[in-house]
């Protein structure tokens, strides 16, 4: 299915560069591995595709974290990095195993919820897997100026959500939250 693109007056201008920090939350891998500083590493694929997607766009790696999928664990290194960068993306736990438990961990740390991100990318994922893309709660919210996307943990889905949603509109959507944006009433 084509979908129309349409010219946004939030999207022109210049391009900014933005810090971003990735957690991993895998506790198969983290008893594997450990605390490591890059995903190769932990052969953790979707980390280097986040790293290399971001990277090719001009942005900016400030950490990258590996963790068990541990509620505090998840809160408490999300917090870490909130006002160190511009940009939070966690990968792992958005399932419905007992112990995926990203979305619950990370929630209620919004300030603003984006539902429409998780509402678009299981309808993208839906057109190309089909209806098992019902199975992920992957979401995305707003704390204090900080963006965070929690997305799965398979490599496709990351590129996906990585191509089709999040680089397309990260500027816009830190625009909106930044202390800097004028209002607009066309937003």
């Amino acid at each position: 299915m084509q979908r129309k693109q349409v010219e946004n007056p939030h999207k022109t201008g210049e391009s900014k560069n933005y810090e971003i920090a990735i957690i991993s939350i895998s506790t198969s891998r983290f008893m594997k591995y450990g605390s490591v500083k890059k995903p190769e590493e932990a052969e953790d694929i979707s980390g280097r595709i986040i790293i290399d997607l971001f990277e090719n766009a001009g942005h900016k790696l400030h950490s990258y974290t590996l963790i068990s999928d541990e509620g505090r664990v998840i809160t408490r290194s999300v917090k870490e990095q909130v006002n160190a960068v511009n940009v939070i993306i966690t990968t792992g736990g958005t399932g419905l195993a007992p112990r995926d438990v990203t979305i619950e961990a990370v929630q209620p740390l919004f300030q603003k919820e984006l539902p429409g991100f998780g509402e678009l990318f299981r309808l993208i994922s839906y057109e190309q897997i089909g209806s098992s893309a019902m199975l992920t709660r992957a979401s995305s919210g707003i704390i204090d100026n900080t963006a965070i996307f929690c997305l799965p943990g398979s490599p496709n889905a990351v590129k996906l959500a990585m191509e089709a949603l999040i680089l397309p509109e990260l500027q816009h959507v830190l625009l909106h939250v930044s202390e800097h944006y004028s209002a607009n009433p066309l937003c």
